[in-house]
């Protein structure tokens, strides 16, 4: 008998755990009314998610909660949450949030023989109902179960809370460490819960990095890809991934590059507003002299421009460009430019990316520049770096913000310059090329592509001038002797 499949297909209810990326990726949260392990290594941000679960209940969605800490002291934990800017106490004024410490010293370590279950329960009880409370974080659940040695006994105890917190409407987040050859010590609870998160710390060539999997979830699909994480003075977020549907529109505007005889290369046009612009040159070619000549138009037109930065700090670049005519000081003072310079060495490539959303968010420019792009090879694989390129660039599409890249060409010769294969998600990009002739060496530009637009074909010679860049018709006798 052949088996019929209702198409409609009936998604369970959602909390949202207000954390950025996690209720992106797990469709709008974790189960409702249902219990979530959330394992991982010392460090990895357990009890941080399962706090921040909890006050972003409360505070977006008027869930209040009990956090249950088996390890740490009411004290130590506002202490801590308050370092990330995370005020506990107001919480519990407000009836938000409810701290319940089991004495974990006393109760298990001591005389874990005369550990009364039956009494931490109806303290639990009286938590959640002093507040009406929604949500419940249970901090580490192995502590609560260390006593019991019997597997059975452990899974019918872990079975009967969690089925007792869901009949009293509770949406539970609980964490575990991970075992040797287990997610978690016991190797039990990952069995019980309805939807389970794996946190990874791990630490690669000097450079540390957080990773997230969610393991399974029940009556409800989910992504098995592992995503990177960070932790800093707002919590847990987790890196956007980029838009599975590629939904950016171009916006039919363009601007001008700075550079007259440049626009009129490109139809007289410029680069489409929104767009993405990849200048590659060997060093010296004047790639960042490029940049903040396009800046400098931005800037004139009254726009905002984020300048990203990892070779020479905003004094020296600043410094470095009136050497071209461009005052940029000028645009800093007005608050239409922003210098955002640091070692790419010094974080990771995720922490990278992360500040370059939120400079972004906060500061809404309408030009991002990016220089130099290949040094974010330096602190991971291409394959990595080419991930962080890609999820900006349809970042920054999505916002109809105009992106301009720069990359160092390692070889003379015409072709990909680069290991990341970047290019072929770039919708303008030009080849800056050093030449040398008899006595003279100069440098000449090329438009390699420009996505919807005419545009010329033709190799120009370029100057950098005490007035600013100027492109040349190449001279016949020239180019033949160059071949």
């Amino acid at each position: 008998m052949a088996v019929e499949w209702d198409e409609k297909c009936i998604e369970i209810e959602k909390s949202k755990t207000g954390i950025d990326g996690l209720d992106q990726i797990t469709g709008g949260g974790l189960p409702k009314r249902g219990a979530t392990l959330v394992a991982g290594n010392v460090g990895c941000g357990k009890t941080l998610l399962a706090m921040q679960f909890l006050v972003n209940g409360a505070l977006l969605e008027n869930e209040p909660g009990v956090f249950v800490a088996l390890e740490e002291s009411n004290e130590e934990l506002k202490r801590n949450f308050a370092s990330i800017g995370i005020d506990l106490q107001s919480l519990i004024d407000r009836g938000l949030l409810t701290l319940l410490n089991v004495g974990i010293k006393q109760d298990f370590l001591d005389e874990p023989e005369k550990t009364d279950m039956g009494s931490w329960f109806i303290r639990l009880a009286d938590a959640i109902a002093s507040i009406k409370a929604k949500r419940v974080a249970i901090d580490i659940i192995d502590t609560l179960f260390q006593t019991i040695t019997d597997d059975k006994t452990l899974r019918m105890q872990l079975r009967g809370l969690f089925h007792w917190l869901k009949e009293l409407d509770l949406t539970v987040v609980c964490t575990a460490e991970s075992g040797i050859d287990t997610l978690t010590q016991r190797g039990m609870e990952e069995y019980i819960a309805d939807c389970v998160i794996k946190l990874d710390y791990r630490v690669t060539e000097q450079l540390s990095t957080r990773r997230l999997r969610i393991i399974k979830y029940r009556g409800a699909g989910h992504p098995s890809d592992e995503f990177p994480f960070v932790i800093d003075n707002r919590g847990i977020t987790l890196i956007p991934i980029t838009s599975i549907r590629l939904e950016h529109k171009p916006s039919g505007e363009f601007i001008p590059t700075g550079i007259a005889e440049l626009d009129e290369m490109l139809q007289n046009k410029g680069y489409s507003r929104g767009s993405s612009v990849l200048i590659s040159g060997t060093p010296g070619a004047g790639k960042t002299s490029f940049t903040f000549t396009f800046i400098d138009a931005a800037c004139r037109r009254g726009e905002r421009c984020a300048y990203f930065g990892f070779e020479e700090s905003a004094a020296q670049t600043i410094h470095n460009m009136k050497s071209i005519g461009l005052d940029l000081q000028q645009w800093v003072e007005k608050g239409l430019l922003q210098l955002h310079t640091s070692r790419i060495s010094m974080f990771g490539l995720e922490t990278h990316l992360l500040t370059m959303y939120r400079v972004i968010e906060e500061f809404q420019p309408a030009v991002v520049i990016v220089d130099p792009m290949p040094t974010l090879t330096d602190v991971g694989s291409a394959q990595q770096a080419k991930s962080v390129i890609t999820r900006l660039i349809d970042f920054l599409k999505m916002r109809a913000i105009t992106t301009m890249f720069t990359d160092l060409t390692r070889e003379e010769k015409t072709g990909v310059p680069t290991e990341e294969e970047i290019p072929s998600l770039i919708d303008t990009w030009l080849l800056l090329r050093e030449r040398e002739v008899d006595d003279e060496r100069y440098h000449t530009l090329l438009i390699f592509k420009s996505r919807g637009i005419a545009h010329s074909n033709r190799v120009c010679k370029f100057l950098l001038t005490d007035n600013g860049i100027r492109l040349k018709p190449l001279a016949r006798d020239t180019t033949e002797k160059s071949v």
